[in-house]
């Protein structure tokens, strides 16, 4: 006979992880199924220093694994495994993995979202190294420096704002000649003084010399090219979330699975935590409580 077990969670960042501990610690027999390696999107940044608990700060890795040390602590089990497919309809669900079949009472998915890259050369090995996804997680590596945010919305609108507070300067690099951000950031970064704007502008190279020193940049419009010296660079062109392998659950425009504040899906059983499901503020702090609400009401719903 297989094993049923009371949860499975995918994915092993902070959501993941948090509802893991409080499952485990409240005795519910628990797998969390991780793809790659502990902490998630964690793991892309240096020192966290907006999680509560670490007044000189923690990287991502290390707190990563502290958190899953604390539920494997309590009995919580982790499989490093893909996920290939799901069956969640029914009362026990089925979780088809790389390594076989799993079973379970009841879904936690924690699967995150993952940042849109510009898919240009060297981005894989300088990410981390002057390629930034997260303006709030790295920007204070560039107090005073020069930096630049790749994209138009409303993330890079919102990321050029917070860096121009740190920054001694901050380029907008956007291949439109207006924001896509609303009418709201439009006037603010007009008057902030030390926000340029490269309008019909695509970043076509990163320029190293052993770090990044700068990008090369073209007019979408005329081809003219030219070289703007930087010390960091802050790609938001927006994120992508961890859903093509799900069926029969809602999924909003943008592919987040849709849920209330108690992380219910759709489908009884089911429940969302992190950044993988709608809500306005996607960090580790929030995270963790939608990882804690969701194993809250996995025992709620455990018990009926």
């Amino acid at each position: 006979m297989e094993k049923i077990y009371d949860v499975i969670i995918l994915g092993g960042g902070p959501a993941g992880y948090t509802a893991a501990l409080y499952t485990a610690r409240a005795g519910l027999s628990t797998l969390v199924v991780e793809k790659m390696s502990v902490g998630g999107q964690m793991t892309l940044t240096g020192d966290i220093d907006n999680y509560p608990g670490f007044p000189q700060g923690v990287d991502g890795f290390t707190l990563g694994s502290y958190m899953q040390s604390g539920a494997e602590r309590f009995g919580a089990e982790t499989q490093y495994d893909e996920v290939l497919s799901v069956e969640l309809t029914e009362e026990i669900k089925k979780i088809t993995t790389f390594g076989g079949d799993l079973y379970s009472k009841t879904v936690i998915i924690a699967t995150g979202a993952n940042p849109r890259e510009l898919g240009i050369e060297k981005e894989t090995e300088l990410t981390g190294q002057g390629v930034h996804y997260c303006a709030h997680c790295d920007g204070r590596f560039y107090k005073d420096k020069i930096v630049a945010v790749v994209g138009g919305g409303n993330s890079a609108a919102s990321d050029a704002l917070y860096l121009s507070r740190l920054c001694k300067k901050v380029y907008i690099i956007h291949r439109r000649d207006t924001l896509r951000a609303t009418k709201i950031y439009h006037e603010p970064l007009m008057k902030t003084e030390n926000i340029e704007f490269l309008w019909d502008s695509k970043v076509e190279e990163f320029v190293t010399d052993g770090k990044l020193t700068g990008v090369k940049i073209a007019n979408v419009k005329t081809n003219e090219t030219k070289e703007i010296a930087l010390d960091g660079v802050f790609i938001s062109i927006g994120r992508k979330p961890a859903t093509e392998f799900l069926k029969d659950i809602d999924l909003d425009q943008n592919g987040y699975i849709i849920s209330d504040e108690n992380c219910k899906t759709n489908i009884d059983g089911v429940f969302v935590a992190g950044d993988v499901r709608t809500k306005t503020l996607r960090q580790v702090v929030t995270a963790v409580s939608d990882g804690a609400v969701a194993a809250d009401e996995i025992e709620k719903y455990l018990q009926k």
